[in-house]
C-alpha cells in the first residue's frame, strides 16, 4: 500500500440494503482499491411509505448488522468512516432513534464516534455520480454521463461531465413502488399500469431539473440494475466483474427488464444471481430501469447502457478519504 492512500469505511444505509465498503483510497489520483465489501438486505424502510415511522424490527435487524460494520471498520484499520442513511431516514419521523443507535454502537465497536448524515437527495445524488464516473473518461467513456441510481425508495438521477451539472432525486424505487402497486405474484397488468403512471411522472420531474437530451452514455448503478443486468448475461452467479462496466443495447436492457418483471417470486428465486432479498422488489425494479433507459433513448438516441458495480459506496469513500481521523 502506497504511503499516499487512506484506509477508509465507508456505509450506505438505504431503504432496502445496508451496505460496506473498506478501501484504501488514493486521494490524489481517486482509484479506490477494495479491502472489503459486503451487502445485507435489511429492509429499514419497509412500511415506511405507509406508516411514517421505522418499525422496530427493521431498525434491530440494521443495527445488528451495523455493529458488525463497525467491527469490521476497527479490525481493518480504518482511519475514518463515514455513515450515509439515504431515503428511509429522511423520510421516518422516529429517524431521530435510528441516529442515535448508529452513533452509540460506532462508538463502543470502533472505538470513534461516527454519526450517520441524514443526506439530501441533491448530495446522495453527488456520491452516486462520484463513484460511478471515477476513471470513466481516463478509460474513453464518452461524456456528458446520466447516472441513475435506483434504491429502495428513491431514484437519483445525475448529470455531469467531471461534476454534477444537474441532479434529481425522486420518489420511486423498488421497495416503495412493490408496496405502493405491485402486490400480486406475478403482477397484474393494472398494477402495472398504476406503478407506471407513478414512475412516469417522477422522470417527468426528474427530466425537469436534468436535461435527457445530449446524455452520450448512461450509466445504471445498485442493485435492482446489476440484478437485470446480471441476468440479462445468464450468468452462473452473481459476478460482480462481469457486471462492472459491461455494456447491452437497449433492446436487450428492455427485454430483460420484461421478464423479471412478469416472473413468479418462485421463478425469482431459482436464478442464481438473485439475492434472495430482492426477489420480492426486483420486479418494481425492473419496471423502473425499463421507463428510465425507455425516456433517455427517445430523448438523447442512446443505443447502449452501461452497468456499474462502483456507485455511492465509492463516492462516499472518496469524500472521507483526505487526512486521518481526528
Amino acid at each position: 500500500m502506497r504511503e499516499a492512500t487512506v484506509r477508509v469505511g465507508a456505509i450506505d444505509c438505504g431503504t432496502n440494503s445496508i451496505r460496506l465498503l473498506v478501501a484504501d483510497v488514493d486521494p490524489i489520483s481517486g482509484a479506490v482499491s477494495d479491502v472489503l465489501r459486503r451487502m445485507e438486505i435489511v429492509r429499514l424502510g419497509h412500511g415506511v411509505d405507509r406508516t411514517g415511522v421505522i418499525a422496530p424490527e427493521s431498525m434491530e435487524r440494521t443495527l445488528a448488522v451495523t455493529r458488525e460494520y463497525a467491527a469490521a471498520c476497527r479490525d481493518l484499520g480504518a482511519v475514518r468512516a463515514r455513515f450515509v442513511a439515504t431515503s428511509a431516514s429522511r423520510d421516518a419521523r422516529n429517524a431521530g432513534e435510528f441516529i442515535d443507535g448508529v452513533q452509540s454502537t460506532f462508538l463502543g465497536h470502533y472505538g470513534a464516534e461516527v454519526s450517520p448524515e441524514v443526506v439530501s437527495g441533491d448530495e446522495e445524488a453527488a456520491l452516486s455520480f462520484a463513484g460511478a464516473t471515477a476513471g470513466l473518461a481516463a478509460q474513453g467513456v464518452p461524456s456528458p454521463y446520466l447516472v441513475v441510481d435506483i434504491g429502495g425508495g428513491s431514484t437519483e438521477f445525475v448529470r455531469g461531465t467531471a461534476l454534477v451539472e444537474a441532479a434529481r432525486s425522486v420518489d420511486i424505487g423498488c421497495v416503495r413502488m412493490t408496496e405502493r402497486h405491485l402486490l400480486s405474484d406475478p403482477p397484474t397488468a393494472e398494477e402495472i399500469a398504476g406503478a407506471t403512471h407513478d414512475i412516469d411522472a417522477a422522470i417527468d420531474l426528474a427530466e425537469s431539473t436534468v436535461p435527457l437530451d445530449g446524455v452520450a452514455t448512461l450509466v445504471g448503478l445498485a442493485g435492482s440494475v446489476t440484478t437485470i443486468t446480471a441476468h440479462l448475461l445468464r450468468l452462473p452467479a452473481y459476478q460482480p466483474e462481469r457486471i462492472h462496466l459491461s455494456r447491452a443495447s437497449v433492446a436487450d436492457v428492455l427485454a430483460a427488464c420484461d421478464d423479471l418483471l412478469h416472473l413468479s417470486r418462485t421463478q425469482r428465486i431459482e436464478l442464481p444471481y438473485m439475492h434472495p432479498g430482492r426477489v420480492d422488489v426486483i420486479g418494481a425494479g425492473a419496471l423502473v430501469w425499463r421507463r428510465v433507459v425507455e425516456r433517455v433513448a427517445a430523448r438523447a438516441g442512446i443505443t447502449e447502457v452501461m452497468t456499474s458495480e462502483h456507485d455511492i459506496l465509492d463516492g462516499i469513500a472518496l469524500s472521507v478519504a483526505p487526512g486521518p481521523r481526528g
